[in-house]
């Protein structure tokens, strides 16, 4: 189904579309701005959004995982690390141990050092 044809009512081609869009975008002074980028950047902002591979696709119309997963490289990097640091962090303060003399003193007990008898 297409939504977007050209002047004759015809499908785009890959290269036709791309041509036309940079013309829409020059036309808009956004002269940053590409098709090939935006299609970048949704892909990136789907995968972000923890959407799969096969989601992404079907938006981005790309026709196999491996063309996303150039895209989505970098985000499930980030994810990974951001992940592996939580576990670590997680882990440091399971271990530590607030030592009881700062314990005593903060909860305003008054402590009176025992003696044990031989």
């Amino acid at each position: 189904m297409q939504f977007i044809v050209t002047k004759f009512g015809k499908p785009f081609t890959d290269a036709g579309f791309g041509n036309r869009f940079r013309k829409w975008c020059d036309e808009a002074d956004l002269a940053q701005c590409s098709a090939y980028g935006l299609r970048k950047v949704a892909a990136v902002r789907l995968a972000e959004a923890g959407c799969s591979e096969r989601e992404i696709m079907a938006i981005t119309g790309h026709r196999t995982s491996r063309q996303v997963a150039y895209y989505t490289r970098s985000v499930n990097q980030k994810t990974l690390s951001n992940s592996a640091m939580d576990k670590i962090i997680a882990e440091e303060n399971r271990n530590r141990s607030v030592p009881l003399s700062e314990a005593v003193e903060q909860s305003g007990t008054v402590s009176t050092p025992r003696t044990l008898k031989a």
